[in-house]
């Protein structure tokens, strides 16, 4: 969470709440969720 949080510039915990509420899609790896770039960049409207 930490480093998308750094990719898109927003606090860590934005993205957790993001997460929580449905608003980023993650997908489950394993024991590790993982956020999709694309869709965490179109989110907050980062050019990549």
């Amino acid at each position: 969470m930490k480093a998308a949080a750094e990719l898109v510039g927003v606090d860590y915990r934005t993205i957790k709440l993001g997460i929580d509420s449905g608003t980023i899609p993650t997908v489950q790896l394993g024991p590790r969720r993982m956020i999709p770039r694309a869709a965490l960049l179109r989110i907050f409207g980062v050019e990549p």
